[in-house]
């Protein structure tokens, strides 16, 4: 798990997602993790897998789970 809270009393976590390949597979992830509540910023890179996640509070990893497969993709857990 990488979480750490920042000055602004926000949370960065980075999860590891598997298959996503483009652009599209990173805006499809994106999209879907910015519809949970207190998600303030998502930025997936599909060369490494990984997708950052600012939050005001740690995520339930179920919803991120949720979120990741309905864009139809795997969460292979935090990086």
């Amino acid at each position: 798990m990488t979480a750490q809270t920042d000055i602004t009393g926000s949370v960065t976590t980075v999860y590891k997602v598997s298959g996503m390949s483009c652009g599209h597979c990173e805006g499809s992830v994106s999209s879907e993790i910015s519809g949970i509540p207190g998600v303030g910023s998502v930025q997936a890179v599909a060369s490494t897998g990984e997708v950052t996640v600012v939050s005001a509070a740690p995520l339930d990893e179920a919803a991120v789970r949720a979120a990741v497969d309905e864009a139809g993709f795997e969460l292979v857990g935090e990086a």
